[in-house]
């Protein structure tokens, strides 16, 4: 990948980046669900990975802080203090934690971050309250901010939700059409979807960030969008994860997005293939097609013709340019080298992570 910034005296690391912005922004959270319901309270800290289930407290927050450390790296990198990004990092958090938790209950998934889901952990309906708490708080953490800035933050954060429904309502979507044929899920119908289930609220930090660190309107646009191409790459990331990620570190079963039987990038980009290849791969896809069930065997035979058919290295590379997108879009707008310094190793992380 083409590195834009200009060298700096320090770089942080990426576990210092994200632990700083845990550190500036956890106060703002724990303020926040302080104002809940005891019940709702332990719901909404067992899901930002403060304690276990039964309430005990945890030191060994899982959570990746990607969205947070955008958010302060965004302010300072136009000039401002990272302080000034707290509101709308923790708004962001919120709303992704929210998300995550809902998410869950639609797809049915028990596990996550190597521990019981909310859902499985207090029900669904307790699960449904406290993803709608942690929205609520979101929207009362952008109240916070200055009145000069609040009613941009709130749009903004109101754009991205928009987003973000959408392209969960279309992720959905996909699961109704074909494997192939007409209808079925193209490159540029997935790219669009995960460009609003992911990039839009990575946009909505990087944007939230610039705009409450003092940022000219362009500027602000500028790194939203920069925000917007890493969602793109971390969901491609996310992708080669589901299939081929470790599930000691993942948390998540092998091949954990077979069995779900999602549309993913590089399935979708594996279909393109030649003939063969496709037909042996629909069929361990779509068992209905040959009259047999899933199996372990078959979940690997298909791992591996995916990867042969080029769904591997498709989605390495969109993610690639992507990435190299938003570092061009931080060494334009950004004024402050440092903070350029810890967005290209943030932007590292998001390329190279394991989980």
């Amino acid at each position: 990948m083409t590195q834009h910034v200009s060298p700096v005296l320090f770089a942080p690391s990426a576990t210092e980046i994200l632990e700083r912005g845990q550190w500036l922004v956890r106060p703002a959270l724990r303020d926040a669900t302080s104002r809940l319901h005891p019940d709702v309270a332990r719901m909404a800290e067992f899901t930002l990975g403060w304690c276990d289930a039964d309430g005990t407290p945890r030191h060994d927050n899982a959570a990746k802080g990607v969205r947070p450390a955008l958010a302060v790296l965004c302010a300072e990198a136009v000039g401002g203090p990272a302080e000034a990004a707290v509101a709308g990092a923790a708004a962001v958090e919120l709303v992704h934690t929210f998300s995550l938790v809902h998410d869950d209950i639609m797809d049915g998934d028990e596990r996550r971050r190597h521990r019981d889901t909310v859902w499985k952990s207090f029900g669904v309906g307790p699960a449904v309250l406290a993803g709608d708490a942690l929205f609520a708080l979101a929207v009362g953490a952008l109240a916070e901010t200055a009145p000069q800035v609040r009613p941009a933050a709130v749009r903004a954060l109101s754009h991205a939700l928009v987003d973000l429904v959408n392209g969960q309502a279309e992720d959905i979507s996909f699961e109704r059409r074909p494997w192939s044929g007409l209808g079925a899920v193209t490159v540029d119908e997935y790219s669009a979807m995960a460009g609003c289930k992911t990039g839009a609220l990575l946009g909505c930090a990087a944007g939230l960030g610039a705009l409450l660190g003092g940022a000219p309107a362009d500027v602000v646009n500028a790194l939203t969008r920069m925000g917007r191409h890493l969602g793109l790459a971390f969901q491609a990331v996310d992708d080669l994860l589901g299939i081929w990620g470790d599930p000691a570190v993942t948390g998540k079963p092998v091949f954990s997005d077979l069995r779900r039987g999602k549309k993913t990038l590089p399935v979708i980009a594996a279909l393109s293939a030649g003939p063969a290849v496709r037909a042996e791969l629909l069929d361990l896809l779509d068992p209905r097609r040959s009259g047999t069930g899933s199996s372990e065997s078959g979940f690997r035979r298909a791992a591996a013709l995916i990867d042969e058919a080029g769904g591997r290295s498709f989605t390495t590379d969109l993610a690639e340019r992507q990435l190299d997108l938003a570092l061009r879009i931080i060494d334009e707008a950004a004024v402050d080298r440092e903070a350029v310094a810890g967005l290209t190793v943030l932007c590292d992380l998001v390329a190279n992570r394991t989980r």
